[in-house]
């Protein structure tokens, strides 16, 4: 597939199926009695407003495993170097409730079980999606062994931000070269204060240029250097990387789709040569 001269190829991957994720690992980052009122339909129409859709049991379900989904890819990152959820990246939502399109955070639940798997100590989330990821902040506020740099458009959704413990706000219409080196300086920021030994990448989609909702400028050309600078940057220094797709709401859906599609093959060039058939995709 080529798209604005970027040439996008994707193989030797592979697809498993979605964990279901269960109350007990959902409560590492959800309050009990949330994830009791999601799952039993008790959500008020306010809340149900607020997340975005209606609730149902599908509903449920897909927030489930699309947790789920995030925990398979630290655990193939871990063993691979490189795996990405073809969903996730809910990072809005928040302990005790969801908000913009997000449920239950995966990004959140999975770090928070890496740890308790003790796979890892310490765990960085990367988020490029251009919204910034309040409920991620909110909820690791005051966890030193989580690291969260969000970089995204500062007169966007959320209006009202969360601290991360790095958050870099850009202006409408920021470009490619404003961009990367924006993301350049935070990178290096990241590494300078933490030492993570797994990183969760926020692919989002929505800094395109054709974006509705994004109101930054970033071609597909920029957008594939923000991916291969976030790989480069960690797997130069050893560090496995799990990607969620995380939003993407282009004008025209192929756009969408293509810089997720990009994004997929980029990473695919990052799976450790030993592993070279094994680069595992998840889906629900």
């Amino acid at each position: 597939m080529v798209r604005e001269g970027v040439q996008v190829a994707v193989s030797a991957i592979s697809f498993e199926e979605a964990l279901w994720t269960s109350d007990g690992v959902l409560a590492l980052a959800h309050h009990p009695v949330y994830i009791e009122r999601v799952s039993a339909g008790l959500l008020t129409q306010a809340e149900q407003k607020a997340i975005g859709f209606p609730w149902s049991p599908q509903m449920v379900e897909r927030s489930r495993r699309s947790a789920g989904a995030t925990i398979q890819a630290c655990r193939a990152a871990l063993k691979d170097g490189v795996a990405v959820n073809l969903a996730g990246g809910t990072h809005h939502a928040y302990a005790d409730r969801g908000e913009g399109f997000c449920v239950f955070n995966d990004s959140a639940i999975a770090a928070r079980l890496m740890q308790a798997e003790r796979r890892v100590q310490r765990v960085a989330i990367v988020d490029l999606d251009v919204h910034q990821g309040n409920g991620t902040a909110s909820i690791l506020a005051h966890d030193d062994s989580v690291f969260t740099l969000s970089l995204h458009a500062e007169h966007n959704y959320p209006f009202k931000k969360e601290r991360s413990d790095l958050d870099v706000a850009l202006p409408d219409g920021t470009g490619n070269a404003a961009y990367l080196e924006a993301l350049d300086a935070a990178l290096a920021t990241l590494f300078a204060r933490f030492a993570p030994e797994l990183i969760i990448y926020l692919a989002g989609a929505d800094p395109h240029e054709g974006d509705r909702l994004g109101r930054l400028k970033l071609t597909m050309q920029g957008l594939a250097a923000r991916d291969r600078m976030v790989f480069d940057s960690a797997c130069g220094r050893g560090i496995p990387v799990a990607v969620s797709m995380a939003g993407g709401y282009g004008k025209n859906i192929q756009d969408t789709v293509a810089v997720h599609i990009q994004t997929i093959a980029i990473a695919s060039c990052y799976i450790r040569p030993e592993c070279a058939m094994k680069g595992v995709i998840t889906t629900w």
